[in-house]
């Protein structure tokens, strides 16, 4: 075997003094190995050739196979890069100029690169996205696990509470040994876990219009998972007039909801399917009404999808569509919308949802 190896260092060593090209050198390593392989395979053992080239064949085909695997490897990272280097379609993002990737970051985010509707562009534009997240809870848990898994270059949270142990039949992104943690670092803590490539901004507080404001027209799309309905319809107010897009779901016991609301887009605001908010004890909360503990993954799950759709462009997403799920008969039910003429929020078109189908909770 060490004659073999001398014969392939020679082999290389002439070829790089006469500067013949890899591909070349490569040739002919690869011919002196097919002639080892044929030796230990023909000729009859204990024959002093065969035993100078090693005496069995088995050691040169795992060498073989594991250069082979080496080589697909960085050829398939050479084609990742290749489809992350596709020039990507104009976006509305914040961040400037075209952002790189590593080559973990292009392994990590391989099954988006290959999928048509996302490829290299669709990576480009989650990396260089913003988006803020209102709430840590129910909604936001599977959201925030989501995004940062996903890729999103920065990802602002908003929460005021602090862990609790009742959260955890429901809020996964959050744990026992994390009780009484703001639920802002705590998430950010696991985000960081889960993916060291994006950026969490955390942000303990609650929201008042002004800081609103100005949270929001840092950020290129907003996710609703609040649980109170002041905050709902001033975060849709200004969304609507800073011209961001909303991506707002919530959910009460078996049942949830999910809409993109979009007036600057030519779809409706919150305001517009849900003018006044329902009488006090309508909606009860979870902590009064309970909830199923998968429920707020569905829909949190869902945010997530929709978020991603939205920055990259893939697929129908749902501006101008309510989606309701009903997990206790397993039914989901689109009811189409429209903006409504004379909404205080938006100054929008016509709605056609009463505010009885209006939800409570992010949980």
């Amino acid at each position: 075997m060490l004659l073999v190896l001398a014969l392939a260092v020679v082999i290389w060593s002439i070829g790089a003094l006469m500067r013949a090209p890899i591909r070349q050198r490569m040739v002919m390593l690869t011919i002196l190995w097919g002639a080892v392989v044929i030796i230990n395979l023909t000729l009859p053992a204990g024959t002093p050739l065969r035993e100078a080239t090693g005496g069995d064949a088995r050691p040169w085909l795992v060498l073989a196979a594991a250069v082979a695997l080496v080589l697909g490897y960085r050829k398939g990272l050479v084609w990742l890069r290749a489809r992350v280097d596709e020039p990507p379609p104009q976006v509305a993002t914040s961040a400037a100029g075209k952002p790189g990737f590593s080559d973990t970051e292009l392994n990590r985010y391989a099954r988006h690169i290959i999928l048509r509707e996302v490829g290299g562009a669709g990576q480009k534009r989650l990396k260089a996205a913003r988006v803020l997240v209102i709430g840590a809870g129910g909604l936001g848990s599977p959201v925030l696990m989501y995004l940062a898994a996903a890729g999103v270059g920065t990802i602002g949270v908003v929460d005021d509470d602090v862990v609790d142990g009742t959260n955890l039949q429901r809020q996964i992104i959050h744990t026992d040994g994390r009780i009484g943690m703001p639920k802002v670092f705590s998430a950010q803590e696991q985000m960081a876990a889960l993916n060291p490539f994006v950026t969490v901004r955390p942000y303990n507080r609650r929201l008042d219009e002004q800081t609103a404001r100005a949270l929001i027209a840092d950020h290129d799309l907003v996710l609703d998972g609040t649980d109170n309905f002041d905050t709902r319809y001033m975060v849709n107010r200004v969304c609507a007039a800073l011209g961001k897009p909303l991506i707002a779901a919530a959910i009460t016991q078996w049942e949830g909801q999910i809409s993109l609301y979009d007036p600057a887009n030519r779809g409706p605001c919150y305001e517009c399917l849900f003018p006044e908010r329902p009488a006090p004890g309508l909606v009860p909360s979870c902590a009064e009404a309970g909830v199923i503990g998968p429920l707020p993954g569905v829909l949190g799950s869902m945010m997530a999808v929709e978020a991603i759709k939205a920055i990259t462009g893939a697929g129908e997403g749902l501006r101008g569509q309510l989606l309701i799920y009903d997990a206790l008969h397993g039914e989901t039910r689109r009811i189409a919308t429209r903006p409504r003429p004379g909404c205080a929020a938006c100054g929008g078109g016509e709605a056609v949802v009463s505010t009885d189908a209006a939800m409570r909770d992010g949980g």
